[in-house]
């Protein structure tokens, strides 16, 4: 039997197959989901900010995409997962306001810019994202095939 393992905001978790993990609500927030596609491990990492640098209460590594993917990643290889095994997905990253002064305040972009550089500088591949836009998107995530299963309000479900 699949158990789906819910990651809340601002956390992370890995688990191996059958079972899933999800969260709810992404929506300048960003869920990176790494699949192992040999050893069928996924983990899942549901980002709020960009950087930890700069930020007072940062004690919570999960929260930012440069200590929470390489978190995420470790935890990952404690199961027996290797990065040269590994291919990531993104979703989320909404710009959920209206920002008309300062592109610094877009902090989807901003998160998705920054869950790409840390992807690309651990040398895992980003293979299919569903990033961007003004709505918010739930997420489930399969250890079976690494298939990410996005469902938003208003437009539909898809599969990337």
């Amino acid at each position: 039997m699949i158990e789906t393992i819910k990651v809340g905001m601002a956390d992370l978790n890995v688990t191996k197959y059958p079972n899933a993990l999800t969260t709810l609500g992404l929506g300048s927030c960003v869920g990176v989901c790494i699949y192992d596609r040999k050893n069928k491990i996924i983990g899942m990492v549901h980002i709020m900010l960009p950087y930890s640098w700069g930020v007072k209460n940062n004690s919570n590594p999960a929260k930012f995409a440069d200590t929470g993917i390489p978190l995420l990643i470790e935890k990952m290889e404690s199961l027996g997962s290797q990065k040269k095994d590994m291919i990531a997905k993104l979703a989320g990253g909404a710009q959920m306001f209206e920002v008309t002064r300062s592109e610094f305040m877009n902090i989807g972009k901003r998160n998705v810019e920054a869950a790409r550089k840390v992807l690309d500088e651990m040398k895992i591949p980003i293979v299919a994202e569903d990033t961007g836009g003004n709505y918010g998107r739930t997420i489930v995530f399969y250890s079976e095939d690494g298939r990410l299963e996005i469902k938003t309000i208003g437009k539909g479900t898809k599969t990337i």
